[in-house]
């Protein structure tokens, strides 16, 4: 899921990284909302309120918005900057980006039940969100060569609008190519639902400690090749064994 990029990736490949990752940000997206009433997952809503605080001459919040938006281009930055440096192609080149990522999630579940709703706390804990997010985002994008993104649905609604309609007036020929543009449009905004559905009503019940939920799907997403690969190695194994214990009695 992680460890295949460029022309050996594949379309199952983005769909076990769209439902694990879109999952993980919609998860983040919902409990941080309830938990800190910032979006954490996006700077679109952002801008807006940036201008307004800017046009009612609020400069102080517009700053605070303004850190927000720069934090998400900075964990986007960073990410890629990383991933670079160790090398797109290799196997772990991902690890960094995911590991801090992980990291930051774990702090904020651990360290959460000291936000007091101070306009401090709520810079230093939505902005950490926010800047994991855009570490994820450029990761998950580079990744898939920009097929899939996490983090936001806006784009995601956009082609999928664009892509129904060339679907309906399309050729047969061309049609096996769009269905799976359509499908995977929609296992991103499906799972990116649920996951903001899940983690409101999961922050709403066990509070700050849900953000061990979405930490330990992206441990599980970091580790599932490492995973598959030994499983399958050990049912070849078992067979190959199974099969020359059956020669050798025969």
């Amino acid at each position: 899921m992680l460890r295949h990029t460029g022309q050996r990736r594949t379309y199952r490949h983005n769909i076990r990284l769209a439902a694990l990752l879109c999952l993980t940000a919609g998860f983040v997206n919902g409990a941080g909302f309830i938990a800190f009433n910032v979006l954490t997952t996006n700077i679109t809503g952002h801008v807006a309120l940036f201008g307004e605080k800017i046009a009612n001459g609020n400069f102080y919040a517009a700053k605070i918005v303004g850190l927000w938006m720069l934090l998400f281009f900075l964990g986007a930055f960073i990410s890629s900057i990383l991933i670079k440096r160790i090398g797109e192609n290799l196997r772990y080149a991902y690890v960094i980006p995911m590991f801090s990522e992980i990291m930051i999630l774990i702090i904020i579940a651990f360290y959460g039940y000291s936000f007091d709703k101070t306009l401090f706390k709520t810079e230093l804990f939505a902005g950490s969100l926010l800047f994991a997010m855009g570490m994820q985002n450029a990761m998950v994008s580079m990744i898939s060569g920009s097929v899939v993104r996490t983090t936001h649905l806006t784009g995601m609604f956009t082609d999928l609008g664009i892509e129904l309609s060339t679907f309906l007036f399309s050729r047969n020929s061309e049609n096996k190519d769009i269905k799976q543009k359509m499908f995977l449009r929609v296992v991103i905004i499906f799972f990116f639902i649920m996951g903001g559905i899940t983690g409101a009503y999961i922050f709403s019940v066990i509070k700050y400690p849900s953000f061990y939920i979405p930490a330990a799907i992206l441990i599980i997403a970091m580790f599932y090749d490492i995973f598959r690969v030994h499983t399958v190695k050990m049912v070849r194994k078992l067979r190959r064994n199974v099969f020359e214990s059956t020669r050798g009695t025969s």
